[in-house]
């Protein structure tokens, strides 16, 4: 979704994922698991969505039959009776975790039941593999894999350009594939299993997004980008004749064979100072269309163009449906509606503010319609209707200022494709999700809308930074990659809504009172504003906290036991604490900064701490730290610990590297002592669940390579033995940010992903029924209301209201009254429902926003009508309560 993907994975990678994997080595066939425990049911913790979809397939000959492809989450297919996504590539393990990264997806137009992926997540150093193509005959249920001499770019610069991957439509056992890095278009002529390079192609690209980026991310040489047949030339069983590719290269960015790839030409006449993100072949009407941008994407892009080119004549046309100095963005998302050809629709997928735009033509581009206009400005008049109850959250609890709107249209919107089977059938991806309808064509009638909703439900992309499963409450609480992180009520529905207040970009450590777990406290990223936040409702609403000076990222946080008192770890400066919600931090002292934090679960004066082989203690709440005599730990910050609930100074310690100690240690003695638990060749997270029934001892979970094998594994007695609970084919890349079990079902467990979601599984042997959260607390208490006239207009007027909880309860669910002292009537209303009679207002909680804590607030806005004096109303009422005005 945002730039903070790539910072997540370089968090991950920073913790030893690197290490967990000998540098440079292909991956290797996954061992079997020399003990598997009882069966295991493995499902998703529902958010729906969370990441950049950057590609949509259809197949072209089979109906219904489509895929998606993410960034780092893997490949889906879609299931039409249950409109859901399944996901292809759980079977990918720890030590070619790269490859959950999908830069390109093909469906074979031939065979349907064949599809194929090249995936690999970095072209530099971070992925330590080359990148594969993987090919699968049974539409992804199995796959086999062919390694490549180079690396794939799945979460690269330039990964919304394509599709990079093709089938040629007579002979499906021809492929092509285009490199980056400067490698060039590779050609398979056995259906995938072996690739050589198309030496006769001239070009393997120029541009990179920067080219001084030491790191070799942004200053990658972005290559070839995509691979298009003219289906028109060539019959069955003889390879097509013309191709055209795309490169990545501003002066020359499109190339064209007529002979089967023998020989290659660059287009004449063609534009230039542009990346040609998408080119879409038209063979009806002999068109290929092309997408242009300034940049290569997905966050950037300035300038943009749309072009026709003519495949008889040569001619091109120039049939933007905006003037180039009117763009601040760039097209992408490009598609053909086959049923009609002369129907072309295309994206502004760098428009960022106020919204993404979506362009449709009827006429091959002469005319163009967008998907919304402005009237007066800032009012706007939208050709679609959005839908967004099943991903409630998709609004990010926003109250926007027009002509921004909530939920957006999307933004990052690389993927728009037309069912070539249905022309009133949609999808397009954005950086959070995939948006569809089933009533396209009602764009094209006088007056028309048509309806959008998420079409994503089974495709899981967030990326876990931290998980908790708290004894009462909610079952668990999620620390997430850019959409913040969730308070789970249901494992099996959808959250109504992120973190906020604030809205964190990326929530990187989360905690609760161990003793009192209504108190929740977590960490994270956020451009401006508070990098820490508190709840006193078990998550259900947050309060942010103060920031010492020189924080810049949220690093790790633990709260006391008994909820009295915090310590953080944050990025940019020195071990915090404090007593109370962080109104004022001071340092800790004899601990480095940087160190990882956790709490003793019993005493809530005691926190540990670890930092470059070192294991430190506080007694005092935080105040002071002592490095531990602790020896034979890891060397490097690669590390998970955690405290043991329900047992002071029971503390076990998972991390290492592959050159040095790697494993899992366990202290009673409050980390004075560790002893390393032998047949643990390497792990790099625990956690604990409920005790197996007739067992003393919680039930520990890790994430680890135990008797050559790597899994999930579970011990029941203390570590002396120890199960795999996973298989081969539910393996999810890498695993090694965080695992919890639950402390009220037995043998469940939560696994972090890196682009999977939350994953969990229950066991078969007796887990028990899942008591489910326990009561929202019940609203009572004052209240403060501030009521703000934003903008004015001759007619009409915004005002914003904000509504505090000044009580000692928290609130389930509020309505606020009050009446226009004049002729002001309310005509529109977001973040509340509203009723209206007359002058009298009554404003009611949606869904996401019904819980209130002490201290916290809650906003909503609305536009309205009034003539003479706006003047403000007098008196606000929640319920029987007259609020306090601000």
């Amino acid at each position: 979704m945002r730039r903070t993907r790539i910072l997540t994975v370089l968090l991950a990678l920073a913790a030893g994922l690197l290490a967990g994997s000998p540098p440079g080595a292909l991956a290797a066939e996954t061992p079997k698991a020399a003990a598997t425990a009882d069966s295991y049911t493995w499902k998703n913790a529902r958010v729906d969505g969370g990441g950049f979809v950057p590609g949509i397939v259809f197949n072209r000959t089979e109906k219904d039959l489509a895929y998606a492809r993410t960034d780092i989450g893997g490949a889906y297919r879609w299931q039409e009776e249950s409109h859901t996504w399944t996901p292809l590539l759980d079977h990918v393990g720890w030590d070619d975790w790269g490859h959950t990264g999908v830069v390109s997806v093909a469906s074979d137009p031939v065979d349907p039941d064949r599809v194929y992926a090249a995936v690999g997540t970095y072209t530099n150093d971070w992925d330590p593999t080359n990148g594969a193509v993987l090919r699968s005959a049974d539409r992804g249920a199995s796959w086999e894999k062919t390694d490549l001499p180079f690396k794939l770019g799945g979460n690269m610069p330039g990964r919304g350009m394509g599709e990079r991957l093709a089938v040629d439509p007579h002979d499906n056992d021809v492929l092509y594939l285009g490199a980056p890095s400067g490698h060039g278009l590779w050609r398979s002529t056995d259906a995938g299993v072996t690739w050589s390079e198309v030496t006769a192609f001239p070009n393997p690209g120029n541009y990179a997004q920067d080219p001084s980026d030491t790191s070799g991310y942004a200053s990658d040489n972005q290559g070839i980008t995509w691979v298009t047949f003219d289906e028109s030339t060539g019959g069955a069983g003889t390879a097509t004749g013309t191709v055209y590719v795309g490169v990545a290269d501003k002066e020359n960015a499109v190339y064209r064979s007529t002979d089967a790839g023998a020989t290659w030409e660059r287009l004449a006449g063609q534009p230039t100072g542009y990346l040609a993100h998408k080119g879409v072949l038209d063979a009806e009407n002999g068109y290929l269309y092309l997408a242009y941008s300034d940049t290569g994407g997905p966050y950037d892009g300035g300038k943009g163009r749309l072009y026709r080119y003519a495949t008889a004549t040569g001619t091109w046309t120039d049939i933007s449906p905006a003037a180039e100095a009117d763009t601040y963005y760039g097209f992408s998302g490009l598609t053909v509606d086959r049923q009609h050809p002369g129907t072309v629709m295309a994206t502004a997928y760098s428009s960022w503010w106020p919204d993404t735009q979506i362009f449709r033509s009827t006429d091959s581009g002469a005319t163009w319609s967008q998907a919304w206009n402005y009237t007066s400005y800032p009012d706007r008049e939208n050709r679609y209707t959005m839908d967004v109850s099943s991903s409630p959250w998709l609004t990010w609890g926003a109250n926007p200022t027009p002509p921004e709107q909530t939920p957006k249209l999307g933004w990052m919107t690389e993927a728009l494709e037309i069912d070539p089977f249905d022309s009133d059938r949609m999808m397009y991806g954005t950086g959070a999700t995939i948006y569809g309808t089933e009533d396209l064509t009602n764009w094209d009638e006088a007056g028309g809308t048509f309806a959008i909703e998420p079409m994503v439900r089974g495709l899981e992309e967030t990326a876990v930074n931290d998980l908790a499963s708290p004894p009462s409450g909610a079952p668990l609480l999620s620390a997430l990659g850019d959409v913040g992180g969730f308070r789970h009520t249901s494992l099996t529905e959808v959250p109504p809504m992120m973190y906020t207040s604030p809205n964190f970009t990326s929530t990187t450590s989360l905690d609760f009172a161990e003793t009192k777990p209504d108190v929740v406290v977590r960490a994270g990223n956020l451009d401006s504003g508070p990098h820490i936040a508190f709840s006193t409702d078990n998550g259900a609403n947050w309060f942010g906290g103060t920031d010492p000076s020189g924080v810049s990222g949220g690093g790790t946080v633990a709260a006391g036991a008994d909820g009295s008192r915090f310590v953080w770890s944050p990025d940019g400066t020195g071990v915090q604490y404090t007593t109370g919600f962080g109104t004022s931090w001071q340092a800790s002292t004899g601990i480095p900064a940087g160190a990882i934090v956790e709490s003793d679960r019993v005493d809530p004066a005691t926190f540990y701490g670890f930092k470059s082989g070192k294991f430190y203690v506080s007694t005092d709440g935080g105040a002071t730290f002592t490095a531990s005599a602790a020896t034979g730990l890891p060397a490097g910050d690669s590390v998970r610990f955690k405290a043991l609930p329900g047992v002071e100074g029971d503390v076990w310690l998972a991390g290492g590297a592959a050159d040095g100690p790697y494993g899992l240690w366990h202290s009673t003695d409050g980390g004075e002592t560790f002893t390393k638990l032998p047949g643990v060749d390497a792990a790099d997270t625990v956690g604990f669940g409920k005790a197996a029934p007739g067992a003393s001892y919680q039930t520990l979970f890790t994430s680890a390579e135990i008797g050559g094998v790597r899994g999930i594994f579970r011990s029941t007695d203390e570590g002396a033995t120890w199960a795999r609970v996973n298989d081969d084919a539910h393996q999810w890349g890498w695993t090694g940010a965080a695992i919890t079990g639950d402390p009220r079902v037995y043998g469940r467990v939560y696994v972090a992903t890196n682009g999977r979601g939350v994953i969990y599984g229950d066991t078969s042997d007796g887990g028990g029924t899942d008591p489910g959260p326990g009561p929202d607390p019940t609203p009572t208490g004052a209240c403060e209301v501030s009521y703000t006239v934003t903008n004015q207009w001759s007619g009409g007027f915004q005002a914003d209201v904000r509504l505090t909880n000044t009580g000692t309860s928290a609130w389930n669910g509020w309505t606020l009254g009050w009446s226009f002292p004049g002729d002001q009537q309310v005509t529109q209303m977001w973040n509340a429902e509203h009723t209206r009679t007359g002058t009298t207002v009554t404003a009611k909680n949606v869904g996401w926003n019904s819980g209130v804590a002490p201290g916290a607030s809650v906003s909503f806005g609305f536009t309205g009508t009034q003539s003479g004096t706006n003047s403000q109303p007098t008196s606000f009422q929640l319920g029987t309560e007259v609020c306090t005005r601000r």
